[in-house]
């Protein structure tokens, strides 16, 4: 029964998420009310409010992804040995190779990235959920209280995802095919991911990074 219960729930809440993304794509972020998505979704107002505590959510339904919790989970399960940044990049390996939605660009990623790009509420929840994957990742790097350190190189992380993106859409944009734009993506992301490592190497040895 609670099973049941819980397969409902999901199956209402991505009924809810679907029905406003079409409304938004269709009208407009700021065009769609919360009133409107509860009567084309058949719930009410406040069933709405239920999954979701904001409406920038009901776009950013990608909580996992946007959230980087597949990246924490990786972490916590990495081989004995393997470092977390080594864990990532093979991480990226193998969702390249399953060709996961968080490591695929197509013409509706382009779009749907597009779309929160233009929209300034959408992009100010992005970046609050980009701090609360930094925080999170640092903790994981360096576990509660995390230093300077672990939250220099969660930003990196997070940063690299979001600069990889956005310059994917930028080359699918200017005319290059979907193999070309996921190209791109995953050499900046292996690139950002090494970067880090790097310096988590560096700071294992002991040594200074030099100034310039």
């Amino acid at each position: 029964m609670g099973e049941r219960r819980e397969r409902k729930k999901r199956e209402t809440r991505q009924r809810i998420s679907d029905v406003a993304t079409e409304l938004f794509f269709a009208r407009g972020f700021e065009a769609v009310t919360l009133d409107e998505i509860a009567a084309a979704a058949n719930v009410s107002k406040m069933t709405v409010f239920n999954y979701f505590a904001r409406k920038e959510d009901l776009m950013l339904d990608r909580q996992d992804d946007l959230k980087l919790v597949f990246f924490r989970e990786a972490i916590r399960a990495r081989p004995p040995g393997q470092s977390p940044i080594a864990e990532l990049r093979a991480l990226m390996g193998r969702m390249r190779e399953q060709k996961h939605p968080f490591a695929r660009f197509d013409r509706h990623t382009a779009d749907f990235w597009r779309f929160v790009a233009a929209s300034p509420p959408l992009e100010a929840r992005l970046r609050e959920l980009d701090d609360e994957a930094t925080e999170a990742l640092a903790i994981e790097l360096a576990g509660p209280g995390p230093d300077g350190l672990a939250r220099l190189a969660a930003g990196m992380i997070v940063l690299t995802v979001r600069t990889a993106r956005q310059e994917a859409v930028r080359v699918f944009d200017s005319g290059s095919s979907a193999k070309k734009a996921n190209a791109v993506f995953f050499t900046l992301i292996d690139q950002g991911f090494a970067a880090v490592q790097g310096m988590a190497e560096t700071e294992t040895r002991g040594e200074s990074v030099p100034a310039r």
